[in-house]
């Protein structure tokens, strides 16, 4: 198994990190996609570092992906994130260690198949992490158990036709059940994307939960 790669962007204080940002991409996108949301969090969080991972495979039409996507069924997801999950977490395990840093300072960011990403290991790491935010995705895990109660932050757009925002009041649901302390916001007329507001709840959401 191959080390994931990606862009990064150094803290902008120009300091070692104490906090570590990793976004998740989509389905068909790539690293590149997510990183230039670095700019817009680092206003906030100035010694945290970011790096935004390609997902370890191709798509059969260009892009990444970190699972295949063929009948979007249900099982398909289940089985897609726990294939996954041993690359995203060598992955993190060598980010940490890079920047001497452990799971309290880090987040997770996700959107859309990102989001299912950090749904699932998010919450399997070694020690609970500092935070989770997830755009237009699901909880791949139907039934999760007792769960870190790791600050979980999920905003979907109401408009959103190839992940319905259902997905995510059913993902709050669970992870409430579980124990995890969740945040969930609807974006109306919002299709599958991030909008200025969504953005603005993360970086506060980020801000409240990273070590500064």
């Amino acid at each position: 198994m191959s080390l994931l790669t990606g862009p990064r962007k150094s803290p902008r204080s120009g300091r070692p990190p104490t906090s570590l940002v990793v976004f998740l991409h989509g389905y068909g996108a790539d690293g590149a996609d997510l990183i230039s949301l670095a700019d817009i969090f680092a206003r906030a969080l100035p010694n945290t570092q970011f790096v935004s991972p390609n997902a370890p495979a191709a798509t059969p039409m260009g892009g990444r992906q970190w699972f295949p996507l063929t009948m979007r069924d249900p099982a398909e997801y289940v089985r897609g994130v726990a294939a996954a999950a041993p690359s995203l977490d060598a992955f993190l395990d060598a980010e940490l260690a890079r920047y001497a840093l452990d799971e309290t300072a880090l987040a997770l960011v996700g959107f859309s198949q990102g989001t299912m990403m950090a749904l699932h290991v998010g919450y399997r790491r070694p020690r609970p992490l500092a935070a989770i935010v997830g755009f237009s995705g699901l909880c791949a895990d139907p039934e999760p158990a007792d769960l870190p109660p790791v600050p979980t932050l999920l905003i979907h757009g109401t408009a959103d036709n190839i992940l319905p925002a259902g997905h995510t009041l059913q993902a709050a649901t669970a992870l409430g059940g579980a124990g995890v302390p969740v945040e969930f916001h609807f974006r109306p007329g919002l299709a599958h994307g991030i909008d200025e507001d969504g953005l603005a709840m993360a970086g506060d959401h980020l801000a409240r939960s990273l070590p500064r």
